[in-house]
């Protein structure tokens, strides 16, 4: 006898706040879940990294080094290490477990706005409004970068890593994709001063957006425009986008102080979350499940499906 196959979950966006957090950092610049989605950082204009896990609404420990804000942070992919960049101009590596520092890497002219691992997290790279990209090898006791990528005219608002690709998005106006495998540059100009970029789960598009409240959706290999999504507002601010945990809508922060979800594929409006008076300024998407971080002002918000906060208000939840 066969037995029918089980129907996919459907598609639920995260609009229930399951919680909120106040970070007392001052202004959270940025929160990132770490790779399997327990735990969250966050980056604050107090010159503190903290480290929680969301679900349980506590804070695990807190890193002080900067000397200045601290503007973005990721986590290593056995989550034994962070790095995080600021106003400061340093790129900063911690040990998780005692909360020391590691290492301090100086070489940007200017603030660094963005920072991530490779996947195995032998590289740092760090981006800067000094209008490059450095690389950094957490192996050595090199001082200096292993590579510098200054293809762009301005400064670098956002990066991502793939297993052999570096995405950057600048205030030129430009998405540049570099190949590390073909030794390639490819570039893509969007007319508008790139506040983030993303890769889609799949690996065949990027995402990004820009000063003229658009996102756009591009096809990697061809650079066609795949889709554009509007609604929101983002004219002043690095506001951040991503996509969904199953790449079936698009997300976006805004100037409104709400979250924008759009489908897809069709590029309608789905879904508008309303989280403060402020700007909401960063979101991270969990890696797997249908849950939302969002930082407006001093704290965070955790979302979820409605379904999700019902069972555990009956006591059904996941232990």
């Amino acid at each position: 006898m066969a037995f029918p196959e089980p129907q996919p979950r459907k598609q639920e966006l995260p609009r229930k706040l399951l919680r909120s957090l106040d970070c007392k950092q001052g202004a959270v610049r940025a929160v990132r879940f770490n790779v399997d989605g327990n735990y969250c950082l966050t980056c604050g204009s107090d010159k503190s990294l903290k480290l929680w896990s969301p679900m349980r609404g506590t804070l695990l420990k807190t890193y002080s080094g900067h000397g200045y804000e601290v503007l973005d942070a990721d986590g290593s992919c056995d989550n034994s290490h962070l790095t995080s960049c600021g106003s400061d101009k340093t790129v900063i590596l911690w040990d998780v477990a005692t909360g020391q520092v590691i290492r301090k890497l100086r070489g940007h002219a200017g603030k660094v706005n963005c920072v991530r691992f490779n996947e195995e997290a032998t590289v740092i790279l760090s981006g800067s409004i000094d209008t490059s990209v450095r690389c950094w090898d957490t192996r050595s006791r090199q001082r200096d970068p292993i590579q510098i990528l200054d293809e762009a005219k301005d400064g670098v608002s956002s990066l991502r890593v793939s297993e052999h690709e570096i995405l950057t998005g600048s205030v030129d106006g430009r998405v540049r994709r570099y190949d590390l495998r073909m030794g390639q540059l490819h570039s893509d100009f969007v007319d508008s001063p790139v506040t983030c970029v993303c890769f889609s789960k799949d690996g065949q598009c990027t995402l990004s957006s820009s000063l003229d409240s658009t996102l756009r959706l591009l096809d990697k290999d061809t650079g066609e425009l795949l889709g554009e999504y509007k609604g929101h507002k983002n004219s002043r601010y690095k506001l951040e986008c991503c996509l969904t945990e199953r790449d079936t809508h698009v997300v976006s922060c805004s100037e409104d102080g709400s979250v924008y979800y759009w489908d897809l594929v069709q590029g309608s409006l789905s879904l508008s979350v309303s989280v403060g008076k402020g700007v909401v300024q960063s979101l991270s998407f969990h890696p797997t499940e249908p849950r939302l971080l969002t930082a407006s002002e001093g704290s965070i918000q955790l979302w979820g499906e409605e379904s999700l906060v019902m069972e555990e208000e009956e006591g059904e939840g996941p232990a």
